[in-house]
């Protein structure tokens, strides 16, 4: 499909909405028109999650598969810029669908109140093009990354896979296929104990930075089918380490 007939597939409205992005030699109508059909999971709803799927909305992603079984808390609030304080008590998946349908004009949401495990990878995070994991549980990573790296979608060779967290000011960015080393081998031991937010706390911005960048990595895989490098980042002060694994 040349240029002339991607731009033919959007409305005048969405000719508009998306105009900075169809002059872009990186995006064009092509990369816009596979944007518009992707289909992406977000697992978890929290400071990662929250900005990836805003982003992500925004830039006219088809579908959004939107799975956190949580709830709102106030100290949700400094981080996940989705929800507000009249939110607390209510479902993440729920409030951030709400506000996301309103972002993004012709946008199709779904929502599941539940958590990926190994036995609900499957029928949670089955016809997704592209998965990004910004929970915050250990065994919820290994159970995403197992389902895409061996069983998911595109054409049963594994789901692409952009995995993103943060801990104090360090965040790291993973984006993995079939073809990459698995999580599991990568992280055989897990995560210390003591490093969760809850005990070392979490820089607001530096989650908001790294839910941009998944969405970024995201969008870049979708458009051009190249996998992007894995970063390691440190916001303070700001370091970027590039690997590729």
């Amino acid at each position: 499909m040349d240029e002339d007939e991607a731009l033919s597939r959007f409305s005048d409205a969405d000719l508009e909405r998306f105009a900075r992005h169809l002059v872009l030699p990186e995006i064009g109508a092509r990369g816009q028109l596979r944007l518009s059909q992707a289909r992406v999971a977000l697992v978890g709803l929290g400071g990662i999650g929250c900005p990836a799927a805003q982003a992500l909305a925004q830039c006219g992603i088809g579908t959004l598969g939107l799975i956190d079984p949580d709830t709102v808390s106030l100290s949700n609030l400094p981080r996940q810029m989705l929800f507000r304080a009249a939110d607390v008590g209510r479902p993440k998946a729920l409030v951030a669908a709400e506000v996301l349908e309103e972002a993004g004009p012709g946008l199709s949401v779904t929502v599941a109140l539940d958590q990926v495990r190994a036995g609900t990878a499957g029928r949670l995070l089955s016809g997704y093009d592209l998965v990004i994991d910004g929970s915050d549980n250990f065994d919820t990573r290994v159970a995403v990354a197992d389902w895409c790296q061996s069983e998911g979608h595109p054409s049963l060779g594994g789901a692409r896979l952009v995995a993103a967290s943060v801990t104090g000011t360090e965040g790291q960015l993973l984006c993995l296929d079939r073809d990459a080393p698995r999580y599991s081998d990568l992280f055989p031991e897990g995560p210390p104990p003591q490093q969760n937010c809850a005990d070392v706390g979490v820089l607001a911005t530096a989650s908001m930075l790294m839910g941009q960048l998944a969405a970024h990595a995201a969008v870049q895989w979708l458009v051009t089918d190249q996998r992007p490098a894995t970063q390691l980042i440190s916001t303070w002060p700001l370091r970027i380490m590039r690997l590729q694994v």
